[in-house]
Order: C-alpha cells, then sequence, then structure tokens
C-alpha cells in the first residue's frame, strides 16, 4: 500500500480476535462507471483509515485516491471513468465541498484537489448527480441560511440555481440523456417522507408526484433512478402506498405508473440492469435480505442465488451478472459475484468470525418486537448482557457482520439487539409509531425485550448493560434516566443529550427531521422536547455512565452533550467522557479500538463478570 500504512501495528499473532476483526482489511461493494464499467471506485480501511480507492479492472491496478488524517468515504465515479469526485469536509463536521482528480492521477500527499464545481461555498451535501457527457452535474446543497438548494454545473460555466426552498430536499437522479433532474423534497413539511419532482436542466417543471397529499397521509417517495437509456423518461421510484416500501416504474412524460406487484413479504427496493430490460430488486424482510431478477416484458421474477444473511448492496454489471456485497453475523463481509467468485479480497489478515444470531419475537405494547441475539458460545444464562440499541432511528439490526457486538461476545457477554419501534423493514406503520412521543415508545419496547432476556434466563437482572450510538447513544442516556432500576451501566456514543440544545446546534436537515418527529419546535412544543430529552431525567441517574464524542459532529453536537455531563458533574453522579477530533464517530481503525477498549474497560471496572 501507501506510506499511510501503519508502521506500529500489533503482531496479529499478539491481538485478541476482537481488535482483528476491527484492523482486518474490509472494502465497501466498487461503484463502476456506465461508460467505462472496468472502471470501479470503492472505499477500504486497508492503510488503517478508510479512505476512496481507485481500481482499472483491465489491469488489476488499485490505487489509493484520498489521503486525510481522518479519513474519507464519501465519493462519486463519473459516467464516463474520467473522474473521481470526493467531499471535502473539515475533520468530520460535514461541511465542505466537492473536490474532483482524474481517475489514473497518481496521489501526492498533502496535495490538495481542484474544486469539482468552482463558485459553490461550502455546504452540507445533498445529493449529486453527474452527466454522461463529462462536462455536466447536478449539486445538491444545504445551509442553514439557504435552506435546500440546487445547481446545475457546466464545465467552464458559473452554477445556475434551479431549486430553493426552506425545507429538506436534495437530488434524487440525472436522465441517461441529461434532460431530465428528480429531485426529492419535503416543502410539505413532513421530513419523513418525500415528495418527488422532476426539472429540466432549467429548472422549469416537468412532472410532480407527492403522496403525502399535504402532509396528512404519511407516505413517502424515493428516487430509484432514471431507465439507462437515451431518451427514456421511465423514473424507478420507491413508493410506501401499500404500507411498506416498494418500487414502481413512473413515466414522467405520459404520467403513467407501473405497478411491478411484486409478491415478497417485507420492504422492497429496486435498481436498472444496465439495458434498461430488467430490475435488480433487494429485498429484505425479517433482519434479513436476498436478491431477485425482474423481467419488465414477462413479468418473471428470479431469484439471484446469495448465501443465508444480508446483502447490504448490489450492483448489476453489463455482462449480466450480479455483484453484491454479503455478511451474515457469523461471517465477514465480501465482495461477491453470481458467477461465484470473490469480486475485491483486500490483502492482509481475515478477520476472524463470530457467534451466528438468534431470532427471538417479544409481545410489545404497540406488536411483536424482533430482536436479535448473540451469546458466547456453549455458555448457558443468566449472562451478562448488552442491550446494544441502533441508530438511525430509521434504521434496523440485521443479521449481518458487526466487530461492535462480536467484541462484547468475546468478553463473555451476551448481546441483544432490538428492533424498537421506529425501525425499518417491519412496515411504514412500525417505522412511523414513534411521532410525539420520541424515545419514550422506543424505550417500552426495549424494556419488553429486556423483561424476556431475563425472565427467559438469558441475563443476568444485575449485570445488563445499555449502550449504543447516535440515535442509540440518545435512547441509552434517556434509558438510565427514565429506567433508572433497569439496567446497571449506561454506554453513550455520539448521542443527542439535551434535546433543546441539539436541536439548536444541529445542521438543518435534522432539525426538520426533529419537527417532524416532535410535531414542532423547542419553542412551539417545549412539553414534548422536555419529555423527550434525556438531561429532563439527569437527576434521576443511579449508575455509571460513560459517553464518547466528536467534537466537530454536527449531528450530535458536542455543546449539549456538555449540558448533559455538566449535570452529571455537579451531582457527582460515577460518569466517564471522552472527547475525540472527529465528528459523528470515527473513520480510523486506531480510534475506534480506542473507543471500544475504553468501553469495555469501563463495563469491566463498574460491572465485572
Amino acid at each position: 500500500m501507501t506510506e499511510s500504512t501503519r508502521s506500529t501495528e500489533p503482531q496479529q499473532a499478539d491481538m485478541p480476535d476482537w481488535e482483528k476483526r476491527f484492523r482486518a482489511p474490509r472494502v465497501s461493494l466498487p461503484d463502476w462507471a456506465e461508460n467505462a464499467p472496468h472502471r470501479s471506485l470503492f472505499v477500504s480501511n486497508a492503510t488503517g483509515t478508510y479512505e476512496l480507492y481507485a481500481w482499472d479492472r483491465e489491469t488489476g491496478e488499485q490505487r489509493q485516491v484520498t489521503h486525510r488524517a481522518n479519513g474519507t468515504t464519501d465519493g462519486v465515479l463519473s459516467p464516463d471513468g474520467e473522474w473521481i469526485w470526493w467531499f471535502d469536509d473539515k475533520d468530520g463536521d460535514e461541511f465542505g465541498v466537492w473536490r474532483r482528480r482524474p481517475f489514473g492521477a497518481a496521489l501526492v500527499v498533502g496535495a490538495v484537489d481542484e474544486p469539482a464545481v468552482p463558485g459553490l461555498d461550502p455546504s452540507y451535501p445533498a445529493g449529486l448527480a453527474i452527466g454522461r457527457d463529462g462536462r455536466t452535474a447536478v449539486v445538491g446543497r444545504s445551509t442553514d441560511d439557504e435552506g435546500s438548494t440546487i445547481h446545475v454545473a457546466r464545465a467552464g460555466e458559473a452554477p445556475v440555481e434551479i431549486y430553493r426552498h426552506r425545507e429538506s430536499a436534495g437530488v434524487g437522479d440525472l436522465s441517461h440523456d441529461g434532460s431530465l433532474i428528480a429531485v426529492e423534497h419535503t416543502e410539505h413539511g413532513d421530513a419523513m417522507h418525500s415528495a418527488l419532482r422532476v426539472l429540466r436542466p432549467d429548472g422549469s417543471v416537468v412532472a410532480e408526484l407527492d403522496d403525502t397529499e399535504g402532509g396528512t397521509v404519511e407516505l413517502g417517495l424515493e428516487v430509484l433512478g432514471f431507465a439507462p437509456v437515451d431518451g427514456d423518461s421511465r423514473l424507478l421510484i420507491g413508493h410506501q402506498r401499500r404500507g411498506r416500501w416498494e418500487p414502481l416504474v413512473w413515466d414522467v412524460a405520459t404520467g403513467e405508473q407501473t405497478d411491478l406487484g411484486l409478491d415478497l413479504p417485507g420492504d422492497v427496493a429496486a435498481e436498472w440492469y444496465p439495458d434498461g430490460s430488467a430490475l435488480l430488486i433487494a429485498h429484505s424482510f425479517e433482519a434479513r435480505s436476498d436478491l431477485w431478477r425482474h423481467d419488465l416484458a414477462s413479468g418473471g421474477l428470479t431469484r439471484v442465488e446469495t448465501p443465508p444473511g444480508t446483502v447490504s448492496g448490489a450492483t448489476a454489471r453489463p455482462d449480466g451478472t450480479v455483484e453484491y456485497l454479503w455478511s451474515s453475523a457469523a461471517e465477514p463481509s465480501a465482495v461477491r459475484s453470481t458467477t461465484g467468485e470473490v469480486v475485491l479480497d483486500p490483502p492482509g489478515e481475515k478477520s476472524p468470525g463470530s457467534v451466528p444470531v438468534e431470532d427471538v419475537w417479544v409481545e410489545g405494547p404497540g406488536g411483536r418486537i424482533h430482536a436479535l441475539v448473540q451469546r458466547p458460545a456453549g455458555t448457558t444464562g443468566p449472562l451478562p448482557t448488552v442491550f446494544e440499541i441502533h441508530g438511525g432511528p430509521t434504521w434496523h439490526d440485521s443479521d449481518s457482520f458487526a466487530a461492535g457486538p462480536a467484541a462484547w461476545v468475546d468478553h463473555g457477554y451476551a448481546v441483544v439487539r432490538v428492533n424498537y419501534r421506529g425501525s425499518t423493514g417491519y412496515g411504514r406503520a412500525w417505522t412511523d409509531a414513534l411521532k410525539h412521543r420520541v424515545g419514550l415508545i422506543e424505550l417500552e419496547d426495549i424494556a419488553a425485550v429486556r423483561e424476556w432476556a431475563v425472565t427467559s434466563g438469558l441475563a443476568d437482572p444485575d449485570r445488563l448493560i445499555l449502550t449504543g450510538g447516535s440515535w442509540g447513544g440518545y435512547l441509552t442516556l434517556l434509558g438510565v434516566g427514565t429506567q433508572p432500576d433497569a439496567w446497571a451501566l449506561g454506554i453513550a456514543a455520539v448521542p443527542v443529550a439535551d434535546y433543546v440544545t441539539a436541536y439548536h446546534d444541529e445542521m438543518e436537515a435534522l432539525k426538520a427531521m426533529d419537527r417532524t418527529l416532535l410535531g414542532g419546535t423547542p419553542e412551539e412544543v417545549p412539553e414534548r422536547f422536555e419529555a423527550s430529552s434525556p438531561l429532563t431525567y439527569v437527576d434521576a441517574v443511579k449508575v455509571p455512565v460513560y459517553i464518547s464524542a466528536g467534537v466537530n459532529d454536527p449531528r450530535c453536537p458536542i455543546r449539549q452533550i456538555d449540558n448533559y455531563v455538566t449535570r452529571l458533574a455537579a451531582r457527582e453522579a460515577v460518569h466517564e467522557v471522552y472527547r475525540y477530533d472527529a465528528g459523528h464517530g470515527s473513520l480510523v481503525v486506531d480510534e475506534r479500538i480506542k473507543q471500544v477498549r475504553l468501553e469495555l474497560d469501563f463495563a469491566e471496572r463498574h460491572l465485572g463478570r
């Protein structure tokens, strides 16, 4: 690799398995250029920091593209394969500009790539689409002052603004011939459910599609992509009209909508095969996923064979094969192909595996709750147990490989992950259920699964840890305050701790989400913010609390965490805080290992085993 490879890495023989899992080189699903499919772009941690890599499949050459102290993961390969665009922010604050470099350019450490769109000030990114002509790009931006804007940029010309609104919006896609631009927007004020608008490059409107009916019906739409054919006005979109995500084909020129009517349970997404004749279907159901091919002419649905587990990304190649990123809780991720080959195998030591998950269904106050359980092999309960709560909140835990839970298992803990109300993959009603009583609803579901864990004999009620990152960190702090007798420890990473201050300091897109979740601003619905804020319950906290936070985090800003910690300190409550120089988490492997080691040590000192 390059000079950024770490020479101070411990020898693998002296390293515990949990650390090997973090250090093992891993790669993302490679993106490929539409007009130059032999050129690809992927993300890897091979040097100890997650960075972008270019891959020429004809020669086999792989080159590191970016080199920044805090890593880089946001990159796009132009359709002609000539340019790599990457987003340049400051130490993880997500506020910056797009830069670009030629695909074949050698990395020069310390050199600065040219701005991709001169004339656009720094912003939060809100979508990017690059034209096949190599000269046109559609750039979505978000700032606290301007709201959402979309610009069309052509080589040698100043960027032209074609869209602006105070509410959240972003670029969905650019049509194959560059004549149509799909935009997702929330002008109706519901940040959880987007409407669609199709524009011409001059900003004039071609078509509108809005299932929210002015915000009175909670149905969302999403852009999945224009047909990959010149002059084709078909847009593949996702909809929720039957209570789950499904694809349909919308001809934006005629208005015709073709409902695919796929007989698959759970959520269904799709993307085009490169010739536009079929769709690659990504199907997610009860924390696992698989792939299908849907022929548009015949309506036939054919399974694309993948192992049991989770497909976290897939793409159809021009030769008809499908490449996909797959893992399970027991087996580390790999980029595979329907040819049976591993497509991209990073060099270096391989990650150790872990134990498989068990599925648990628990009756809760809002319906059946799905939880995933891992326990050390050969153990019987009751065990010290970690409830590791996912972020989002609109996300879900799945049967996929995760080094964090595996580290707890290696240290003798059972791990329980709960897909509480608000999680995706269990229908629209389940995802949307958390409005207004934010945080409290999720904790009701977590409490129900906690009760199952104790009564089933899995968990030792005196050795229960509540932990999570981002929204999971928020629920951790809210949980140790509202359920003070239920938990022995709280370990929160990058959390919301003081909801009112977090609202005022966070990026604009998250303010819009909070207004949707809570029904207004802190000034409009103060009682809801108070009821949902961990700071409200800080004086009830009885157990030791550990908090880690990135000082540049735009999502869970540091000031609101400091407010919470100040209140803990005033009570002389047992707590520890770790601040690090990054944003919403870290892309540096050493830093991530340090954080996990600190969490394990905190649990050992305060809980024992």
